[in-house]
């Protein structure tokens, strides 16, 4: 199965957002609902998620001329992130910000917290254990199977810039997004995927990188949540679990 025209894939999820904090306080409190009024699509990143975003430049300047394509979420905390890491010259790069890279949609069970949906919906938690969270499309919402279509429609429509002759491409979205090209692009079961997540986080500004010698090859795992550029930049490293899913069982 041909997963996109490229042969190096970067995938990078936004750094640490006020949404991120927010889900994390109201989990802690044991809250039923996370105390944010603005919509999903809006959240921006935090503070230290702009120090985390801004350690990304001296990463991405290695690499920015051999990128053939860049990707971004629409989500104001994605686009955020990749404005950060480019810095002010963007003379060398075109950039296309498509939708179906956006987060998982929750549905009725959006800005709740694990308990919140326990407490509230006690039937999709009864629904949710029954098909297993790679199905389980809350009312309103995308189940994890939702979003794979989606990507797979992106990764059939993609292709390279038409001015920078490179099979090397980066993507700015969000930890189910980067969970979910894994899937695709390195053909797991259903099951296979659900280990992974069960011991994997996508941290914050993480980079994952992808990789195969041509496009008729399989795809390899190179790099995994990457941070080593936190690190480095004196940029703290978080871990929030921005989709519940994704959450390390």
């Amino acid at each position: 199965m041909a997963n996109g025209p490229w042969t190096e894939l970067w995938l990078v999820r936004h750094g640490e957002s006020i949404g991120n904090i927010a889900a994390s306080a109201a989990e802690v409190d044991g809250a039923d609902v996370i105390t944010l009024d603005i919509r999903d699509a809006d959240v921006p990143l935090s503070r230290t998620g702009h120090e985390q975003a801004e350690a990304l430049q001296p990463w991405l300047a290695d690499r920015r001329s051999s990128l053939g394509s860049v990707w971004c979420s629409p989500y104001v905390r994605a686009r955020q992130t990749l404005d950060a890491a480019l810095g002010q010259d963007r003379s060398d790069i075109r950039i296309a910000v498509d939708e179906r890279l956006r987060d998982r949609e929750l549905g009725i069970l959006d800005l709740l917290t694990t308990t919140g949906v326990r407490n509230l919906h006690p039937d999709e938690v009864a629904r949710r254990q029954h098909l297993g969270k790679f199905y389980h499309r809350p009312p309103g919402g995308e189940s994890w199977a939702d979003v794979v279509l989606r990507l797979r429609s992106f990764v059939a429509d993609a292709l390279p810039s038409e001015h920078v002759h490179s099979s090397s491409a980066l993507v700015v979205a969000h930890d189910a997004v980067v969970m979910l090209f894994l899937y695709i692009c390195l053909d797991l079961s259903e099951a296979e995927l659900l280990e992974f997540a069960q011991s994997h986080t996508v941290a914050n500004a993480s980079v994952t990188h992808l990789a195969r010698p041509s496009t008729e090859d399989r795809w390899d795992l190179v790099d995994f949540s990457n941070v080593d550029h936190l690190e480095h930049g004196g940029a703290p490293v978080t871990v929030h679990p921005g989709d519940d899913d994704v959450r390390p069982a």
